[in-house]
């Protein structure tokens, strides 16, 4: 009797960590390949940048190649992209391959005409033009079209507004107009809710312009509020502030 009653007071009851370890396990493993299908295909971005680039050996690169950061923001590795069999830029379609070659003369073309617009309207400090993966960038200060805290056209706005719409009138694809202002919050007498708010309605009104007033089909245009939250830089100075607040046109690549 003494042996069994020993035998019962060592019983073993947490054989529940087994289970316990296995559905931890699971989770972790699910989590992995979550992350892993999430992961944009870098490689197919390279191979279309390298095609593109053959193309134009003798001028300037048109695409730059692929950062990781691009990609992978939240990963701490940088890994270089390696085409897979079948990949390579003889691989691209020769149709597809003579319309990508198109699209980028057509942008760089634009992006040249969006320069010599600058220059013509003394705008060089305040409006800048890029050629970046996404397409050309047209910033411009949010002071070139609105008073502050406002979202109603300047009138000497709009000159520079209907040479836009002029350049743009041909375009083929989207043009995204995305408004981004500061961190300084609403002031209570405004008529708008937020700092959302006061940015979608910046990139409406130049919207409305360009297809309203210009007559450019609407098919072609976004208007995006992207408010505070991508700042170029941080909101620690009125000079860091005020370059926040902007418009940005996207003629998208």
């Amino acid at each position: 009797m003494r042996k069994r009653r020993a035998h019962e007071a060592h019983e073993n009851h947490e054989r529940w960590l087994i289970t316990y370890a296995d559905l931890i396990t699971l989770l972790m493993i699910f989590f992995v390949v979550m992350y892993a299908l999430s992961k944009l295909d870098q490689n197919k971005y390279a191979v279309f940048a390298q095609a593109l680039q053959a193309e134009f050996r003798n001028a300037d690169a048109i695409l730059e190649a692929p950062s990781a950061s691009a990609f992978q923001p939240t990963s701490p590795v940088d890994e270089a992209p390696t085409p897979r069999t079948g990949e390579g830029p003889d691989a691209i379609p020769s149709e597809t391959k003579r319309h990508l070659l198109q699209r980028e003369r057509e942008l760089q073309q634009m992006q040249a005409e969006l320069e010599k617009t600058i220059r013509a309207h003394g705008l060089e400090g305040r409006v800048s033009v890029a050629n970046t993966p996404r397409g050309i960038v047209l910033r411009l200060n949010d002071l070139v079209l609105f008073e502050l805290g406002k979202a109603d056209l300047r009138p000497e706005a709009l000159a520079l507004l209907d040479e836009l719409a002029r350049l743009f009138s041909p375009i083929r694809g989207t043009i995204s107009v995305e408004g981004h202002t500061d961190n300084i919050p609403i002031g209570p007498h405004s008529p708008f809710r937020d700092n959302w708010e006061l940015s979608t309605a910046r990139a409406l009104s130049v919207v409305r312009y360009f297809t309203e007033v210009k007559g450019l089909d609407p098919r072609k245009f976004v208007a995006v509020g992207y408010g505070e939250y991508r700042p170029l830089v941080p909101n620690t100075s009125e000079q860091n502030r005020q370059k926040n607040r902007r418009v940005e046109i996207v003629i998208l690549r």
